[in-house]
């Protein structure tokens, strides 16, 4: 297996609440953002190359407008947070950063030991909300559970890269300050505090097979 897929909503996700630990603003969000990047980095999950911000006006909502800036600084360089202010859309004069998406490639190993690179392997996002800063890690590929999308078990997969998964998050957790929450099941799995969760198996011993959404 080479090839992955990738499921259109998350497998599993982690949310942290940085209101007692962090101050809010955008500043603070990238700089987070990179102390947290800096992380999955080490552990080959995130080696980030740009941003996306999404945008939103007071009163109103969301307003479906993304900006992308290429990292070609630091994610707490002041330059970024300069930049990123200054992508906003120019037909909504008063939109504010609603989050701010780290995207990147990242490392997954196969059954045989062999290392692939993957776009967007994990998703680190930032909400730099005046009401208090949060942070987000998700996953959107079978590979750090028991079971694959169709419900096989692959137990060498899993035992190949979910480790690296357990002592990211148990770093993060360390670095903040602040226990991740797993985030909401989705049809495609759960998070647990650690990890991807293993759904039943059906008496054949296979799982869930969700592979008529992707």
């Amino acid at each position: 297996m080479s090839k992955l897929m990738r499921a259109p909503r998350e497998c599993g996700s982690w949310n942290w609440d940085l209101e007692e630990v962090a101050s809010p603003g955008l500043e603070s969000a990238l700089a987070t953002a990179g102390r947290m990047a800096e992380v999955l980095t080490r552990y080959d999950m995130l080696l980030p190359h740009k941003i996306e911000i999404d945008w939103y006006v007071a009163g109103r909502g969301g307003i479906g407008v993304t900006t992308t800036l290429a990292l070609t600084c630091p994610l707490e360089d002041p330059l970024l947070a300069e930049r990123a202010r200054a992508s906003r859309p120019t037909g909504f004069p008063d939109a504010e950063i609603a989050e701010i998406c780290v995207i990147g490639s990242g490392v997954w190993i196969d059954e045989d030991g062999r290392s692939h690179r993957e776009p967007r392997l994990v998703e680190l996002s930032v909400d730099p909300a005046p009401v208090g800063l949060s942070a987000e890690m998700a996953v959107h590929h079978d590979i750090w559970g028991w079971f694959d999308f169709a419900g096989r078990p692959h137990p060498e997969i899993q035992k190949r890269n979910a480790p690296r998964m357990e002592a990211a998050l148990r770093e993060l957790n360390a670095l903040l300050g602040v226990a991740a929450e797993p985030g909401e099941m989705t049809y495609f799995g759960f998070a647990t505090e650690f990890g991807i969760g293993t759904p039943d198996a059906l008496e054949d011993g296979t799982g869930p097979d969700v592979t008529d959404k992707l």
